[in-house]
């Protein structure tokens, strides 16, 4: 059964950066497209970025823009979220997930989930 788990999560103050790990058992996440999402408390989970399995297309949120990048290391199996200029509005569970045919950032439709990693942005 497939399995993503996401790490590198954790405590920053405002200004500083993270990096989040998303990895699999079960799944290879190098033939599926992966988009990383948040949902902070009270709110709709949101699209943060996506990476196309086929070319490595990119593309982001509105609101991550130019801060945010994901990262696809050749072969590593592992997809990264690099964030940095983090700031309170940051703050929220982040997820990965996987699906083989579809690109979005739209959580509806993705297969694979993982269970989350916190991010607090706080000073």
């Amino acid at each position: 059964q497939a399995q993503l788990v996401e790490s590198g999560g954790g405590s920053v103050t405002p200004g500083g950066s993270l990096r989040l790990t998303c990895t699999a058992s079960g799944l290879n996440l190098d033939n599926n497209n992966i988009g990383w999402f948040r949902q902070a408390p009270g709110k709709e989970r949101e699209g943060v970025a996506c990476i196309s399995s086929i070319n490595n297309t990119t593309y982001y949120g509105d609101s991550v823009k130019g801060r945010f990048t994901i990262v696809r290391p050749n072969a590593a199996r592992t997809v990264y979220l690099e964030m940095s200029r983090l700031t309170s509005e940051d703050t929220a569970v982040y997820y990965c997930a996987a699906d083989p045919l579809r690109l979005s950032l739209q959580a509806r439709h993705y297969t694979f989930w993982g269970q989350g990693t916190q991010v607090t942005v706080d000073s």
